[in-house]
């Protein structure tokens, strides 16, 4: 009902009820108030859940993982952990014993060779020639004798018919000396035609020499991983200039593959940890999913000052045509471990999967190895069973399973239950 008033206070004769205006609606207000309060209630525990998130511990985590045996690995216990580059245990930089142009290369890169092979020539007509000389001086040196030992027995004859006259009286003794004489000259030029056919001799063995250091020979069993030199150019066993590179007159770099190792280096710190023969893991960057067995060979007997660092060499086991020299490597050192009968590889075989989890992660309390366990948002004690330290990580044996997350370095206000903000999330 409204009421229009126009007149002056008192006068009530012109006062009308207007029947065409909306009728009030009192229960609107407390409608939108009611809505307010139920949203408000509504938003409530997602409110409380946000400012008690914010308010959260904030953590870094990992998770927890299974170390299983890839192919031609193990899981024993690691001891360090090293990187190098791939060698062949024998390798040599195959030079020339003499200077010249080569004249023919019976090798490319991979050319597989045997010991006293010849794999490349150098020039030697000249040497050839010398040695048609020499041996033809021998043969004249050979004649010179015939002839110098005929006349020396002619001179003995001659000597022994003097003796026999001379017995007799017939000769003089000027004769029987001059024969004495001519026996003794002739005997002398023998001797003389001897030492020179041994000299001559010797001559065709110093050029035979000769001529064999015009042949490059492989030293030993293996294949050709570098070529560094091309037909017709001029070598020297010292290098000659244009050719540094070669290290001395360096034609080839001929390794054997069949002894492949890993040349690495240790710190000073860390090299105790090392004993020869321990076994060890071998992958290559370029093959990260293939591991060889590998051996350390050699702990070397001299540090570098400079770096504190001592090289260590590792032999792979059963190196297989992937696996080249010059390759980048990593190397895990692991635990020597006692050798085992069957029933205790069966027993080995048969042990629960090894978990492993960052060191950062387990704290302790009272006595007991804790690890937190985060999942949606909250973290959870557990009291864990802890076993050998692997490098950075510690190996579990009860309390997680694999896959889990775990909390690293555990902040102090942490609770059972708590809620926990994950760091970058």
């Amino acid at each position: 009902m409204t009421i229009h008033s126009e007149t002056p206070a008192g006068d009530l004769s012109r006062l009308r009820i207007d029947r065409d205006a909306a009728p009030r609606r009192p229960w609107l207000a407390w409608a939108v108030i009611a809505i307010l309060v139920a949203a408000g209630a509504a938003a409530y525990p997602t409110a409380r859940s946000y400012v008690a998130e914010r308010r959260a511990p904030e953590v870094e985590i990992a998770p927890a993982t299974q170390m299983v045996a890839s192919a031609g690995g193990s899981t024993a216990l690691p001891v360090l952990v090293a990187t190098g580059y791939v060698v062949a245990r024998h390798s040599s930089d195959v030079g020339v014993k003499t200077g010249g142009r080569l004249a023919r290369i019976r090798f490319e890169e991979g050319t597989r060779v045997r010991n006293g092979d010849v794999i490349a020539e150098i020039e030697h007509a000249d040497i050839e020639a010398q040695l048609e000389a020499a041996r033809r001086a021998v043969a004249e040196s050979e004649a010179q004798l015939t002839q110098v030992i005929a006349a020396h027995e002619e001179d003995v004859r001659t000597l022994d018919r003097q003796r026999a006259l001379a017995k007799d009286g017939i000769t003089t003794a000027a004769a029987l000396t001059g024969a004495e004489a001519a026996a003794a000259v002739s005997s002398a030029r023998v001797k003389s035609a001897e030492a020179a056919i041994a000299s001559a001799r010797a001559r065709v063995r110093v050029t035979e020499e000769a001529l064999e250091n015009t042949f490059v020979r492989a030293p030993f069993n293996g294949v050709v991983i570098k070529k560094r030199a091309e037909v017709g150019e001029t070598v020297s066993p010292f290098g000659v200039q244009g050719q540094a590179s070669r290290e001395g007159g360096a034609i080839a770099t001929i390794a054997d593959l069949a002894e492949l190792e890993v040349q690495t280096e240790v710190s000073e710190n860390s090299v105790a940890k090392l004993v020869p023969g321990m076994p060890a893991e071998v992958k290559l960057q370029a093959y990260q999913d293939q591991v060889y067995q590998g051996r350390l060979r050699q702990i070397f007997p001299s540090a570098d000052r400079a770096k504190s660092i001592v090289e260590v060499r590792v032999t792979i086991v059963e190196p297989d045509v992937k696996v080249k020299p010059e390759m980048t490597a990593s190397v895990t050192f692991q635990e020597q471990r006692a050798k085992a009968g069957p029933a205790a590889t069966e027993a080995t075989a048969a042990q629960a999967p090894i978990i492993l989890v960052p060191k950062r992660a387990v704290t302790e309390r009272d006595g007991q190895s804790i690890v937190w366990v985060a999942a949606g948002g909250v973290a959870s004690r557990r009291v864990v069973v802890v076993g050998p330290v692997r490098l950075d990580q510690i190996e579990v044996r009860s309390g997680i399973a694999p896959g889990e997350t775990v909390v690293l370095n555990p902040p102090a206000g942490l609770t059972d239950r708590g809620v926990v903000r994950v760091k970058g999330s």
